[in-house]
């Protein structure tokens, strides 16, 4: 079981996992505590936005929109790679998905299909999203890819985690396809390279 790290804690490992991070306003503070815990953390957990330019997409991590109110990530990963914090604490990301998912990255063991949305994961994940359409067709640059992994790399240096704490919301909840455009094995692989 896993205390999410301090806000501070959290910019220094991502600065020394050689993350590019900008800080967005009063980020350290900006969480969504106040409707239910954060923690304890059991992994990492990537998306994509639907968006299309990098200030649009971190304001909207940021502030959120009618009906689901920011921030929506820890973590903004534009395309050119770099990462915007908007936010610490809980986060309007992960939403509902499936326990016996959590009981595997808790495990650290293979992840078994998706097919239940019954517990509560913005309590649990570190939550980054990445600028991408999310049509298969919108490119993935490596600037943007090496900046997941690094992140990714870093939280799980810091908890003691392997790859196979990372997700994709894909593989969190049913009907997600999100990220889409590059494979969550094929990442996990290059995070347990880095983590070497």
């Amino acid at each position: 079981m896993a205390s999410p790290m301090s806000a501070s804690r959290f910019l220094e490992r991502l600065r020394a996992e050689g993350a590019t991070v900008v800080e967005v306003g009063d980020w350290e503070h900006h969480n969504r505590n106040h409707v239910g815990p954060w923690g304890p953390v059991h992994g990492v957990m990537i998306h994509h936005t639907v968006t299309k330019g990098s200030a649009h997409t971190v304001d909207l991590c940021r502030n959120g929109y009618e009906g689901l109110p920011g921030p929506l990530c820890h973590g903004v990963i534009t395309k050119d790679g770099r990462v915007h914090l908007v936010g610490y604490g809980r986060a309007n990301h992960a939403g509902l998905g499936d326990d016996d998912v959590l009981r595997a990255v808790i495990a650290e063991k293979a992840l078994p299909p998706d097919n239940e949305a019954n517990t509560d994961g913005n309590r649990h994940f570190y939550g980054f999203e990445c600028e991408n359409l999310g049509d298969g067709k919108d490119p993935w640059p490596e600037p943007q890819l090496e900046a997941i992994e690094r992140v990714s790399a870093a939280v799980c240096r810091h908890h003691g985690w392997t790859e196979r704490s990372v997700i994709g919301h894909l593989e969190w909840q049913p009907g997600k396809v999100d990220p889409r455009g590059f494979t969550m094995a094929s990442m996990r692989e290059r995070i347990r390279e880095r983590l070497k």
